[in-house]
């Protein structure tokens, strides 16, 4: 496939990412196809559950991101590929994958991906989305207690030990690579606008 347009969304863990992508996808759901870094957290079956527990979820080091290359290119490359899935209730890679087709444009999302230069270069827009820290906490409390099945303990704990430091010494540095800085995610009509022209444009030239 050629001019396929990828678009990278990038931000801290609660920050609005997915409901920018989500307002995206909705408006262009038969011309967008989804690549989300927390589906490349790398396998631990050689762990017992207690030791992934403790795990740093929040390094670079966690995620299989040369896979997710190779995989952005194959797509890019008109391939289909075979995505893993990850189950965050257990820490760890399902046994399945599923299938995920190229497309006209490519969201790739994840709270890293500006961090490595490989991923950055296989991407036409960047966009950095950037909330309150406050706020971002309160959402992945939320989130992850609600939806991953956590405790409250844990979920402050891990925040204390590896969210907030590794958020401050990887992800807020590579905001410095993004092409624009979106204040307040999905909530900003004026930023999503903007960037659902873009593909719009893209859409009808090709």
């Amino acid at each position: 496939m050629k001019d396929v347009l990828v678009i990278g969304i990038a931000g801290g863990s609660g920050s609005g990412k997915t409901t920018l992508m989500q307002n995206l996808t909705e408006g262009f759901r038969e011309n967008i196809t989804v690549l989300s870094h927390d589906n490349y957290y790398r396998a631990h079956d050689d762990m017992p559950y207690e030791q992934r527990c403790k795990l740093n979820y929040d390094h670079p080091d966690a995620f299989e991101t040369d896979l997710m290359i190779e995989h952005l290119k194959q797509l890019k490359q008109g391939r289909a590929i075979q995505c893993p899935v990850y189950d965050f209730t257990i820490h760890n890679r399902k046994p399945e994958t599923i299938r995920v087709e190229p497309n006209r444009v490519i969201i790739v999302e994840g709270i890293l991906i500006f961090e490595n230069k490989a991923l950055c270069k296989l991407m036409d827009i960047k966009i950095f989305v950037d909330t309150d820290d406050d706020v971002r906490l309160i959402r992945r409390i939320s989130r992850d207690v609600t939806d991953r099945g956590r405790t409250l303990e844990s979920v402050l704990d891990q925040y204390l030990k590896t969210v907030k430091p590794m958020h401050e010494q990887f992800v807020e540095p590579s905001r410095k690579n993004a092409d624009l800085v979106v204040l307040e995610g999905g909530n900003n009509l004026v930023a999503l606008n903007m960037i659902m022209s873009q593909i719009q444009r893209h859409i009808e030239q090709h």
